[in-house]
């Protein structure tokens, strides 16, 4: 059952928080990064997405995981509010237009380089997922997935999704963190203990860059935190 439930877009300091929520025994995190690395995983949301609606058993979906954050688990943020209805949410954000740099440099780059999909041909247990993948792209900026929105477009979606998650949730299910912030606020929301050491800081803009580079080299990385299913 996941009790906390990330709502903010990748690029947000998702990985830093997978890696947070598992040092405050919160985890299993799930992760895009646990979708790319697990292929079980990726079948299972795409089998979701092929029949999607109040039928979706989002119990089974996400069995194992006690907390998510990242596409695809914060694009249904919604569907997961009413599913979880004891969960706690985290909207991860940060200036909107730093955000756009850093897609712009990461994944908008990656899907434009590979023709409409972020995914490498070595790992074709994501073709399965791509329907999904096109599905939160439209939704959010507008064109396929695969052409990177302009500056405008992709800021209004940002602000736009942000604004209905905190319109929609109550306070006492809501943080709304910024990355960089530290433990504190993080921990006094969600009821534990704030460890010893700093807070997790990953997958810059640099390190998305070198992983991006494998996929160019047909590789497939190691991510991190990822888990069988």
């Amino acid at each position: 059952m996941l009790n906390v439930i990330g709502a903010g877009f990748p690029r947000t300091g998702t990985t830093s928080m997978k890696a947070a929520l598992e040092l405050l025994g919160l985890g299993p995190c799930h992760h895009m990064f646990d979708v790319m690395g697990t292929p079980a995983l990726a079948e299972r949301w795409a089998e979701a997405h092929a029949s999607p609606g109040p039928e979706t058993d989002w119990e089974h979906l996400l069995q194992g995981w006690r907390s998510g954050v990242d596409w695809p688990v914060s694009f249904f943020w919604r569907e997961l509010a009413e599913a979880f209805p004891e969960a706690k949410f985290v909207l991860t954000t940060r200036d909107p237009h730093r955000w756009y740099t850093s897609m712009r440099e990461t994944i908008f780059q990656l899907a434009e380089q590979r023709g409409g999909t972020p995914f490498p041909d070595a790992m074709a247990h994501m073709r399965a997922f791509t329907p999904l993948m096109e599905h939160m792209w439209r939704t959010h900026f507008g064109g396929p997935l695969g052409r990177t929105p302009d500056e405008a477009t992709a800021v209004a979606a940002f602000e736009r999704h942000n604004a209905e998650v905190r319109a929609a949730l109550p306070a006492d299910r809501l943080l709304v963190y910024r990355v960089g912030e530290g433990w504190d606020r993080l921990c006094a929301f969600l009821g534990t203990g704030v460890p010893d050491e700093p807070f997790p800081h990953l997958n810059d803009t640099a390190s998305m860059q070198s992983t991006q580079q494998e996929f160019a080299r047909g590789d497939i990385p190691e991510f991190p935190g990822t888990r069988s299913t």
